[in-house]
């Protein structure tokens, strides 16, 4: 694994050098997020294969730019995602009940306009060319807010893995990094997190996941 100086480095180089990639990426979630808005519902298994293509980004960036940690480990991740995803339910996908969505759109937000690594002198900058896609914090972020706002996609096991990964990079980036901002990812990883362990629970007592999810 690199040192964290290297780790760093290595992350604003991707965050720079890729910029219209990550525009591109911004594209693809408002495209997602207007369809969401306008009405229209993909079935839990289409959205989770949605949500799990930006980690394929990621770990093809960290492979380009000399970070085989990342590159394996998101491999590994996006993977992963993709088989639980193949095991999700058809059916359409409910927005979530106002406790859940506001702080998954703030986590959408936050990873949208993820500030760091990418240098410029305009702020709106950070509006359309912030690292997500490229990087694993404001991808992760993005991710996880989706995944609140829809739901958890009806899926504790989805729901617990996308938490742990947004722990530990949360952690690592906090903590190893010296990232402050990642605690905004380490908060909404426990989020989800407790709001996935209230789902399993519900589910195990037979109860439903109305109060997560409303019925249309």
């Amino acid at each position: 694994m690199p040192s964290p100086d290297t780790i760093l480095r290595l992350a604003a180089t991707t965050a720079n050098e890729y910029r219209s990639l990550a525009i591109g990426w911004h594209v693809l979630f408002g495209v997602l997020l207007l369809a969401l808005l306008a009405g229209w519902r993909p079935s839990n298994r289409s959205a989770g294969y949605l949500l799990a293509a930006p980690f394929l980004s990621v770990s093809t960036l960290a492979w380009t730019s000399g970070n085989p940690f990342n590159g394996a480990m998101f491999a590994l991740f996006s993977l992963t995602l993709m088989g639980l995803a193949s095991r999700l339910s058809k059916e359409r996908v409910n927005a979530a009940s106002s406790s859940v969505l506001l702080p998954g759109a703030l986590l959408v937000a936050f990873g949208w306009t993820y500030p760091h690594f990418l240098t410029t002198n305009q702020w709106t900058s950070y509006l359309y060319a912030a690292p997500l896609g490229l990087l694993p914090c404001p991808t992760l972020s993005a991710a996880i807010g989706l995944t609140l706002m829809l739901g958890l996609l009806r899926s504790r096991a989805w729901s617990v893995t996308l938490a742990a990964a947004g722990l530990i990079y949360g952690a690592m980036g906090v903590l190893a990094l010296g990232v402050t901002l990642d605690y905004g990812l380490l908060i909404g990883s426990a989020v989800l997190g407790v709001v996935a362990r209230a789902l399993g629970t519900r589910r195990h007592g037979g109860l439903s996941a109305s109060h997560l999810v409303p019925s249309r």
